[in-house]
């Protein structure tokens, strides 16, 4: 069967706008993008750890700014198309997490979690879809997570946020594909991160982040839709979505919940 997306059969030339690159699997795909031969335009709040990843490139261009400031997506867009020439592709990867409970979720920490995983998503498709649709080509890469499949413990409000990165992936590939542009949906697995390091429980399958990057890369140039990673622990966690609801909680509480 044909990819659902264009494959992408060459890096080199191609203009990335990478949003939260300033560590974990956002800095390791800039780095595996740059090496590509890729044009990468990296964005985060902190500039010195951009300046880091983008050490050595000729081709990166740092634009850091907070992506909770609405008015900093336009201003940064502008000065990204300026150096690149346009954005042929943004992927979406900036994250909040903490662990947590339902009954330890606070009204600040929930909305600020919700904001930066899933507002800011919003604001930078509106600050790069005109362009897009405009000439009838580009790409939108969303990172969700394995965590948004199904309700787990201590995901109390990154999970749901995840599963609306599914969610709306999912209706862009309809609104978006036949317009041309491509879209993909990015759910890892466990990766060794700052945001991972909080957890205190065994993470089955946990990758490096460039093992991560590497699973990416692949994905987009295969041009497929969901790229998860690694599959022996995304395919399980797929078919414990299909399982029956007396099913699936038995084996979350027996096997997940902290006693």
């Amino acid at each position: 069967m044909r990819p659902l997306n264009r494959p992408v059969t060459a890096w080199a030339g191609r203009r990335v706008w990478l949003v939260g690159a300033s560590s974990g699997i956002g800095a390791a795909l800039a780095q595996a993008l740059l090496q590509a031969g890729a044009r990468v335009a990296l964005s985060a709040r902190r500039a010195t750890l951009l300046q880091s990843v983008a050490a050595g490139y000729t081709q990166a261009v740092v634009a850091p700014f907070d992506i909770l400031d609405q008015d900093a997506w336009g201003a940064s867009y502008q000065y990204i198309c300026a150096q690149l020439g346009g954005v042929d592709l943004i992927v979406f990867c900036a994250a909040a997490y903490r662990p947590e409970r339902s009954w330890d979720v606070s009204p600040d920490g929930a909305a600020n979690t919700l904001a930066v995983n899933l507002g800011s998503v919003y604001t930078g498709l509106a600050t790069v879809l005109p362009a897009m649709l405009a000439r009838g080509s580009g790409g939108i890469a969303i990172v969700a997570s394995v965590a948004g499949y199904v309700g787990l413990p201590n995901a109390s409000v990154y999970g749901p946020s995840k599963a609306a990165l599914i969610n709306l992936a999912e209706l862009l590939y309809t609104d978006l594909q036949p317009r041309g542009l491509d879209v993909y949906l990015i759910n890892p697995g466990f990766v060794q991160t700052p945001l991972t390091e909080q957890n205190k429980f065994a993470m089955p399958a946990l990758q490096t982040p460039q093992a991560a990057a590497g699973a990416i890369v692949r994905g987009l140039s295969a041009g497929q839709f969901e790229i998860h990673f690694p599959k022996r622990f995304t395919l399980l966690v797929k078919l414990l979505r299909w399982l029956p609801y007396r099913w699936r909680f038995a084996l979350i509480t027996h096997f997940l919940v902290p006693q």
